[in-house]
C-alpha cells in the first residue's frame, strides 16, 4: 500500500510520500514514489504515485524518455506550456500502460495494474497548480475548496488535515501537520511504512525549496510521534466526563 499527500498552499506546494511497497507480510521493499523535474527560472514539476509499482515506474520511466541513449532523452514535462498540459499528458501515459498490462495478461490481469498520480509545480508566469490523476487518465485539480489530495491509503490520516490546514499557515508548519497525519497512518496500517519522503515547492522557485527523508530514528518525526500521542490522552481526559445517570 502506499500513502502520499499533496498540499496547497499561499506560499506553494508541499508534498510527501512513503516508500513502502509489499505483497504481502514477508515480502516487504522500499521504493521511492516520488519524483520531480525542473527547469530554474521556468518550471518545477513533481509526481507522486500510489498502486502497482511495475505500472507506475513504467509511466515515470516514459516520463524521461530512458530507452534512449542519455544526449537524445527528450522529456515531455519540460516542454509542456502549461500545467494542464503536463497532467494531461501523464494521464493519457498512465491510461495507455494500465490497458496494456491488463490486456496482456486477459482476464488475471483486470484490475491488478491500476495506479493513481499526484501532480503538482508551477511553470513561469502561472500559478502553483496540483492534479490527483486517476487510473483511466482523467484527472481532478484542487482549489481552495479542496486544497489537498491523497493517494493510496487515505483514510486514517485525513482527518488530522482537514482539522489542522490553512491555507496561509507556513512551510513549516504544513510538513509538521503532514507529519502527524502519516504518523496517525503508520499506526493504523502496517502497508504504509517509513521512511518518508517530503519536498516543499515555494512560489517562484521553480527548484525544491526543501527536501528531507524521513528515515526511522528520524529525531522530529519521532518527538512528533511521541508528542501527539500524549496530546491526544490529555485532550481525552480533558473533555467532560460520561454518567450513566441522568440529572
Amino acid at each position: 500500500m502506499t500513502y502520499c499527500v499533496g498540499l496547497m498552499l499561499d506560499r506553494g506546494l508541499v508534498l510527501m510520500s512513503d516508500t513502502r511497497t509489499n505483497s504481502g507480510v514477508d515480502n516487504i521493499s522500499v521504493f521511492r514514489k516520488m519524483y520531480h523535474w525542473n527547469v530554474p527560472g521556468d518550471r518545477m514539476i513533481a509526481v507522486m504515485t500510489a498502486g502497482n509499482l511495475a505500472t507506475t515506474q513504467a509511466v515515470v520511466s516514459q516520463l524521461e524518455e530512458r530507452t534512449k541513449a542519455p544526449d537524445e532523452r527528450d522529456n515531455s514535462l519540460l516542454k509542456a506550456p502549461t500545467m494542464f498540459q503536463v497532467a494531461t499528458e501523464i494521464g493519457k501515459l498512465l491510461r495507455t500502460t494500465i490497458e496494456g498490462r491488463q490486456s496482456a495478461n486477459g482476464e488475471k490481469g483486470k484490475g491488478r495494474f491500476t495506479a493513481s498520480m499526484i501532480v503538482a509545480g508551477q511553470i513561469a508566469g502561472m500559478e502553483p497548480r496540483l492534479f490527483m490523476v486517476y487510473p483511466e487518465g482523467n484527472f481532478i485539480e484542487a482549489s481552495w475548496d479542496t486544497p489537498f489530495f491523497q493517494i493510496g491509503e487515505t483514510k486514517y490520516g485525513r482527518p488530522i488535515i482537514l482539522r489542522g490546514y490553512d491555507r496561509d499557515m507556513s512551510f513549516e508548519d504544513a510538513v509538521k501537520l503532514l507529519m502527524v497525519s502519516f504518523d496517525s497512518t503508520l499506526k493504523a496500517n502496517l502497508s504504509v511504512g517509513l521512511p518518508l519522503d517530503v519536498m516543499v515547492i515555494e512560489r517562484d522557485g521553480f527548484a525544491p525549496k526543501h527536501e528531507h527523508r524521513v528515515s526511522l530514528d528520524d529525531p522530529y518525526f519521532n518527538a512528533i510521534s511521541s508528542s501527539w500521542g500524549d496530546a491526544l490522552k490529555n485532550a481525552f481526559h480533558s473533555l467532560p466526563d460520561y454518567s450513566f445517570y441522568s440529572e
